[in-house]
Order: C-alpha cells, then sequence, then structure tokens
C-alpha cells in the first residue's frame, strides 16, 4: 500500500453501506489527512442499485457484478456489509486469496466461521478488521488488542444488544410487559419482525465470542456455552429486583477466568445498582472489563444504527492504510486450561415461583431447597390474581443443585407455573 492513491471496494449498498458512503463524503479530506493518501470509494456492488439511499454518489461507481471489486487489482481494501453466511464467506475469502484486506461487520460469520477467515488472512498475509461487529460505535475491539496489551483480562462483562436492553429498559422505566414493548420497539424498528435472534441471546452469543477470542485467546462455537435470552422476563421481575432488591435486570454476556477456568455465558442477570453497567439503558451498549494492570475499565456508546457503526467500518479502513501488516488477535497463547461448564457455577440467585395459596407449600419449597444445599437469603410472598409468587433470594449456590432443585419444585402439585431463576452479578 505504497502508491498516493488507495482504492476501496464495497460490498452491500444497505443501511450501514449507506452510512459508510455518507462518512466518507463528509470526512474525506479528514481522512486524507490523517493517512496522507487519496482515498477512492472506487466501487459500490450491491443487487439493487437503483433504490435511493439518499447519499450522493457517482452512477459510475454502482455495479452490481461482484467481480468488479473481488477481480479489480486496483482496489486494495474490500468492506463486506451484506451480512450473513452465504455468500458473505465465499466473497471475504476470494477478495483475501486476491491479495485484498477485508472490513467486515459481519459477527455471525466471524462467530461461525473465525478460524477458516484467520487462516486465509495469514495465508495470504492480508489484514482482517472487524471492529463493527461488537459495541457498534464503540471502540472496543482494538482497544481490548492493542491499547490494553499490557494486561491478562479477568473479566469482561458486556451489555451488547440494544434490543433487549432496550425492552428491558422500557419494562423497568414505564412498568410495561414484555409483549407492549417488543411491540412497540418492532414499531420503531429497534426490533425485527422475528426478534427471536435478539431476545433469544443469539446476537449476544455470537459478539460474545469475539469478545472472547480478543480477551483470552479462545475460539467457542456458540454450542459450546450457556445462552439464554429474555423472553422469560415478567413485569413482576422488573419492579421486584428494583424495590425490593436495588438491582436492574439485564441481558449480560460474560467471559471470565476463574482459576484458569473461563467462563462462557450469556443469560438475564440481576446488576446492582451501583456497578456501573447499571447505567446502560435504552438501545445503548456497554462492556465492563477488569485487567490486572489497569483494573476495571467501561466502554459505552451507540451499539448499533447506520453512522455509528459507519465510524466503526470507516476507522478500520484507516487502520489497515497506516498497518498493512497482519495483527494477531488476542494472546498468542491462551491462559484457559479448561472451559467451565455452567453447571459447576457458583452464584447467588434470584427465584420467582408461583403457587397455590394454601398451606404447606413453603415448607415444602424450603425442605426441597435445602436438601440441594441451597440456602435461602431472604422471601418475600405476594397476592396475585392467579396464584401467589414467592420471590427468594438464595445465598451462593451451585448452578447443578439450582437446577435439580427447581426441577423438583416445577413437579409439585401446588407450583402453578415454570419457575424463574436468575443469576446475581
Amino acid at each position: 500500500m505504497s502508491r498516493d492513491v488507495v482504492n476501496i471496494g464495497l460490498i452491500g449498498f444497505g443501511t450501514i453501506g449507506s452510512g459508510v458512503v455518507e462518512t466518507f463524503n463528509k470526512n474525506l479530506d479528514l481522512l486524507e489527512n490523517k493517512v496522507n493518501k487519496k482515498i477512492n470509494l472506487k466501487k459500490v456492488v450491491d443487487l439493487d442499485i437503483e433504490t435511493d439511499r439518499g447519499v450522493d454518489i457517482s452512477s459510475e461507481v454502482l455495479s452490481t457484478d461482484i467481480n468488479d471489486i473481488l477481480e479489480d487489482p486496483e482496489i486494495e481494501i474490500v468492506i463486506e456489509l451484506i451480512g450473513g453466511y452465504q455468500p458473505a464467506l465465499k466473497f471475504i475469502l476470494r477478495a483475501m486469496e486476491n491479495g485484498k484486506h477485508v472490513v467486515t461487520a459481519n459477527k455471525a460469520l466471524l462467530a461461525k466461521h473465525w478460524e477458516e477467515i484467520i487462516s486465509c488472512a495469514e495465508k495470504n498475509h492480508v489484514r482482517i478488521c472487524f471492529e463493527a461487529s461488537v459495541g457498534g460505535g464503540i471502540p472496543l475491539l482494538r482497544p481490548l488488542n492493542e491499547s490494553l496489551a499490557s494486561n491478562n483480562f479477568e473479566s469482561i462483562y458486556g451489555i451488547i444488544n440494544g434490543t433487549a436492553n432496550y425492552i428491558l429498559t422500557k419494562m423497568s422505566e414505564e412498568g410495561r410487559s414484555f409483549e407492549a414493548v417488543l411491540k412497540e420497539a418492532q414499531e420503531k424498528g429497534f426490533a425485527e419482525s422475528d426478534p427471536t435472534f435478539d431476545i433469544e441471546g443469539d446476537d449476544t452469543a455470537q459478539k460474545l465470542i469475539i469478545l472472547t477470542i480478543i480477551g483470552f485467546g479462545m475460539y467457542l462455537k456458540q454450542e459450546n456455552f450457556h445462552v439464554e435470552g429474555i423472553s422469560s422476563i415478567t413485569q413482576e421481575d422488573i419492579s421486584f429486583a428494583r424495590d425490593e432488591l436495588d438491582c436492574c435486570i439485564k441481558l449480560l454476556a460474560i467471559t471470565k477466568l476463574v482459576d484458569s477456568n473461563l467462563e462462557v455465558r450469556v443469560h438475564p442477570t440481576l446488576i446492582p445498582m451501583n456497578h456501573l453497567l447499571s447505567s446502560v439503558n435504552g438501545v445503548f451498549n456497554g462492556v465492563y472489563l477488569v485487567g490486572d494492570i489497569v483494573g476495571p475499565i467501561m466502554m459505552y456508546g451507540p451499539g448499533a444504527g447506520m453512522l455509528p457503526t459507519a465510524s466503526a467500518v470507516v476507522g478500520d479502513c484507516i487502520d489497515i492504510i497506516e498497518n498493512m501488516h497482519p495483527v494477531h488477535y488476542g494472546p498468542i497463547e491462551t491462559p484457559v486450561k479448561k472451559v467451565s461448564n455452567i453447571s459447576d457455577l457458583r452464584s447467588k440467585y434470584y427465584l420467582r415461583i408461583l403457587t397455590e395459596d394454601k398451606a404447606g407449600v413453603l415448607h415444602e419449597i424450603s425442605g426441597i431447597l435445602s436438601k440441594h444445599n441451597i440456602s435461602i437469603g431472604s422471601m418475600t410472598q405476594k397476592k396475585a390474581e392467579k396464584g401467589t409468587p414467592i420471590f427468594m433470594m438464595t445465598h451462593t449456590a451451585i448452578e447443578s443443585e439450582m437446577n435439580a432443585a427447581v426441577d423438583k419444585i416445577d413437579k409439585l402439585d401446588s407450583v402453578k407455573d415454570k419457575t424463574l431463576f436468575i443469576r446475581v452479578l
């Protein structure tokens, strides 16, 4: 990349692609001043080049032929923003095989095909950059990999899905049900028509895979760790956590090292209101990490959106222009000796148990918990239209014992619904 002009090809002219074009249009002088080179967005490829995206772009730049980017020897950086697995994987691999550096925001692709993509980049001596894949516009991955390289990370906690965080925030602030807030999120464009991927934790899990690679040098597929969403959270849980426990409930991505054992999990979590993560609300994202040298750090900002994500994408382009040499992601030798199973987790737990209003119920439940070495820290019963919900906080217990106890509790004739338990940060 010694020439005075750097040519870039963009695959995908959707929302984020339009943001990338707008960013180059608005701040090209700033970008060229920084790298002391001319930057030329030479070609933008999409299946649809007729729809007006609301950004200024020459018709000569637009194409429907992917080979106009992948087979053009003058294009040195390829931005992939079409998402999904195929043909995105095929395009990325072809670009790297043709000696082109790649920038992507495709967390799903990276999470599923990390080893193949990194191997191809190393083989062809090119860079693959993906800052926008986690946390949108938040400078996160490069600081973890470079600015904080002197640290062994102890833990990384992330609120990294704006849809789930918006729903939980609105439930807390406005006292509305999960279903009502989800419908509003869909109407406002914060949730997809099929929101399963966001609310059941899959999007968060894919981003956690990338964080775990950068933080601990360990690549895990999603099926190898616990992923749990927020669809079981009710207004009762939100209100009790806030009013009785001074906590909020967040969908949390967790990767942490405990005595060389790595915990990797995604699930709703009770977070004390005095913790920094409790202030991450709405569609915003936040990542809280602890390094052995730097201590605790919080990174916060817009986790999605056209321009915030485009900011990270274009930032990756600039990083490649300034440094074309391949970069290793995460520690070369992982400190992880074992990946823990969530059944071995030790945590405090919140439980909501819906029972019939009759004598002896609490005695039965307490007996089951006691047999599984689960000690009750506090307990509250409340009247409700459809039964008597019992809210409990436990002392530290083992997850396998909690699962066994809840399974027995749910089989009691007096228990009217599936018991919910939530882990406590």
